[in-house]
C-alpha cells in the first residue's frame, strides 16, 4: 500500500477515535470524499492495524445505528425553520 494512503488512513482512524465524528464530518476535515473515508476505515485500516480497526468499527456501527434519529432531527429542524419564515 502506498505510504501516503497508509498515513492518511491512520490519521483518519486516530481522528475518529479522538473526536467520535461521522464519516461525513471526517471527509470534510480531510478534504476527501465520503466514499474514500469509508473505504479507508472499513477495508484499508483492517489491513494496517486490526486493533484500531475494531475500535473504529464500533464507532461506525454506533453512527449507523442512530442515523435514522439524526435524519429525523434534521428534517424536523428544516420544517421548523420553514415555518418561522
Amino acid at each position: 500500500m502506498n505510504r501516503l494512503i497508509r498515513k492518511r488512513v491512520l490519521e483518519e482512524a486516530d481522528y475518529i477515535l479522538k473526536n467520535n465524528k461521522t464519516v461525513r464530518e471526517i471527509a470534510e476535515v480531510f478534504k476527501i470524499s465520503k466514499s474514500t473515508v469509508h473505504k479507508d476505515l472499513k477495508y484499508r485500516l483492517k489491513l494496517i492495524d486490526n486493533e484500531r480497526f475494531i475500535k473504529v468499527e464500533k464507532i461506525l456501527l454506533f453512527h449507523k445505528k442512530i442515523r435514522h434519529i439524526r435524519g429525523g432531527e434534521s428534517t424536523r429542524k428544516k420544517y421548523l425553520k420553514l415555518a418561522i419564515y
